[in-house]
């Protein structure tokens, strides 16, 4: 079938020629056209950086104590947020100012602050980090506020860093009147680059031996045996062998310089994981609800009808009667009525999550009558998935 339609589809411009195609040659680039018109499967394949981390190679994050100074009238109110006054107090002694015991510094344009950073990996003095800076006290607004001279330190207690310079706040407001309207927060800002490094941490990978461990981000044990086949396989020897669903441990070379190489290669490999297992997630504070692609439905039958309880309460007087001595009291009259609509039986069924959104679209259900439906089918054993609420 398909050789006499290739043969009609040709006859006529090739008669018309020197009569030199074969039919063999019109059936190869017919064969060929279909082949590239048709679809390729794409290869999910990711880097190796994407699924696993070096153990050790990680960011430490580092914490400060500081003062934001330069605020226009909206720092902290000093007899409700004592701790910057004393804190200002004590930089000033530091100064060599002395300021009088008792003094009682109504100041407006001083905040106490909390300043944080992360300190990545293989970092050294002198480097700059990006830091964010939050107002502990009430402050109502860092906008135009300086962030004076703060060590950050790590969980040893250690100082890593020391951060300085003007914040950036991306909220605005205003305030007249006694009214006041107020875009985003302006309570925190960042520092771009604001901290530099003074400190880093010691971090050697591979040691004596050259020994190294490599950490998948999520423990599977199929992407493990996939990752180790594929180094093995790229360095020809076995220099990877799994210890658990998550940790590889690697065999590297002892000089320096050939384990940078030996660590940019591995991080360069193409592994193809395994697929994410069925799940759904569930944010029982916002409503919202998140299924994968892998979630399956099996045929079930659900009723749900919308139940709502209002209460209604009234409060009256009541007033004793003339030289009885009683009191007037309010009393609440509260009438409670339940409203409970029909639930109509609807099939639900979907092999895809296309056909899942589909059969629970069907439903009408609100986020919050969602939730509870998901976790009945899963209870009923229909959804095949795992079931998250956080």
């Amino acid at each position: 079938m398909l050789f006499s339609m290739l043969r009609r589809s040709v006859t006529l411009p090739f008669s018309r020629l020197s009569g030199t195609r074969t039919v063999r040659e019109v059936i190869g680039i017919g064969l060929l056209a279909l082949l590239w018109l048709a679809p390729t499967q794409s290869v999910r394949a990711e880097q190796l950086r994407e699924l696993a981390t070096f153990a050790g190679v990680r960011d430490n994050p580092l914490v400060g104590y500081g003062l934001v100074v330069g605020l226009d009238g909206s720092g902290d109110q000093t007899m409700q947020a004592p701790f910057t006054g004393q804190s200002l107090t004590n930089m000033l002694s530091q100064l060599g100012i002395t300021v009088p015991s008792g003094t009682n510094m109504q100041l407006r344009n001083v905040a106490g602050v909390m300043v944080t950073a992360n300190l990545p990996p293989f970092s050294r003095p002198g480097q700059r980090l990006d830091v964010v800076v939050s107002s502990i006290g009430n402050a109502r607004s860092l906008r135009g506020g300086t962030l004076l001279m703060t060590p950050l330190k790590g969980a040893d207690g250690d100082t890593y860093a020391m951060a300085q310079g003007n914040l950036l706040v991306g909220g605005a407001g205003a305030e007249s009147g006694g009214s006041s309207v107020q875009i985003n927060q302006q309570a925190g800002g960042r520092i771009s680059g604001g901290a530099i490094v003074e400190r880093e941490v010691p971090l050697q990978l591979g040691g004596a031996t050259g020994e190294m461990e490599l950490q998948l981000k999520e423990a599977d044990f199929g992407t493990v045996e996939r990752v180790v086949t594929a180094i093995n396989q790229s360095f020809g020897s076995q220099v990877a062998s799994a210890l658990d669903g998550r940790v590889i441990r690697l065999r590297g070379p002892l000089n320096a310089n050939e384990r940078v190489r030996f660590i940019a290669r591995i991080e360069s490999l193409q592994v193809e994981p395994l697929a994410a297992p069925a799940r759904v997630v569930i944010n029982s504070r916002t409503g919202s609800v998140v299924l994968n692609g892998a979630v399956t439905l099996h045929r079930a039958a659900v009723a749900h009808g919308n139940l709502s309880i209002v209460i209604d309460t009234q409060y009256q007087v009541s007033q004793p009667a003339p030289f009885s001595q009683g009191e007037t009291t309010v009393v609440p009259d509260s009438n409670i009525s339940v409203q409970q609509e029909e639930g109509a039986l609807h099939v639900v069924e979907g092999a895809d999550l296309l056909a899942v959104v589909n059969a629970l679209n069907a439903l009408g259900a609100t986020p919050a009558d969602l939730m509870s439906i998901l976790e009945a089918l899963k209870a009923a054993g229909s959804l095949r998935a795992e079931l998250e609420i956080i």
